[in-house]
């Protein structure tokens, strides 16, 4: 019933803000409409595939490096999707058996735990920009990965369900940071008549690692981990700490003032 009610609750909401985007977005042409159309028309997909060959090739620095910290990340993030609530189940709560109503307690548990985590997302979300502002993206960023990879490890060491909740405050940070400092930096490191094609290279790096851990992923937890979900998600916190220090190697001077990319006001 649980499952049911989630489901049927995020479509209505899913489908309230695609017709709310339809039905209250005006789109604004081009100058010139016709030109426009002749430069698609002229332009096919080989075209395409080279734009975005020439685009990888003169990748700007910086969006090299976050590339990696992308990767890192949600490599770690997908630790988190798919082995957090089988590890609450077991190791937390101490279910043998995925039958077992014990089981299902841990599996519900974690999804109040997963609700906790994105309304600390939804929290931060406002106080990046002012935080960022004073230490800058880089360190602001560096911070967040490190809260959520602090937030993972720390479960190796928890056996009360409620101290959990502790955690996914780190994780609800970095959750935060994932889903906007990145972008941030990207805009103003990338020249302004490629970001369209750059802000598309750059989610195939979010893309990425969770194809590399889908393939790869089970195999290590087969022959190092034991099998052990909780390892698991401890290897996605130590992933989080590697992009946290990798996210050190950004030079700031490569990006442009943290107010004209954010557009914060004061």
């Amino acid at each position: 019933a649980t499952v049911t009610i989630a489901f049927t609750a995020g479509a209505i909401v899913y489908f309230a803000t695609v017709a709310w985007t339809v039905f209250s977005t005006e789109e604004y042409p081009p100058e010139d409409l016709e030109a426009f159309e002749r430069e698609n028309n002229d332009s096919g997909t080989f075209d395409s595939f080279k734009e975005i060959y020439a685009a990888f090739r003169e990748m700007p620095e910086a969006m090299g490096k976050l590339a990696w910290v992308q990767f890192f990340s949600w490599f770690g993030m997908f630790c988190v999707f798919l082995y957090f609530p089988p590890a609450i189940a077991r190791n937390i709560f101490g279910a043998v058996s995925e039958s077992s109503e014990l089981y299902a307690e841990g599996i519900e548990w974690a999804g109040i735990c997963i609700a906790a985590y994105n309304v600390i997302c939804t929290v931060v979300a406002f106080l990046l920009p002012r935080l960022a502002d004073r230490i800058g993206r880089k360190n602001t960023h560096a911070f967040g990965l490190f809260c959520g990879a602090t937030g993972l490890v720390s479960l190796w060491f928890i056996h009360d369900p409620y101290l959990v909740l502790i955690s996914t405050v780190g994780l609800g940070i970095a959750w935060s940071s994932l889903l906007s400092m990145p972008y941030a930096m990207l805009v103003s490191a990338v020249p302004e008549e490629r970001t369209g094609v750059y802000l598309g290279i750059f989610n195939a790096f979010i893309v990425i690692p969770q194809i590399v851990a889908a393939l790869g992923f089970g195999w290590v937890m087969q022959q190092f981990l034991g099998d052990d979900r909780l390892l698991a998600v401890v290897c996605g916190g130590i992933a989080m700490l590697v992009a946290a220090v990798l996210t050190g190697r950004i030079d700031e001077g490569e990006v442009v003032d943290v107010k004209e990319s954010m557009n914060y006001e004061g």
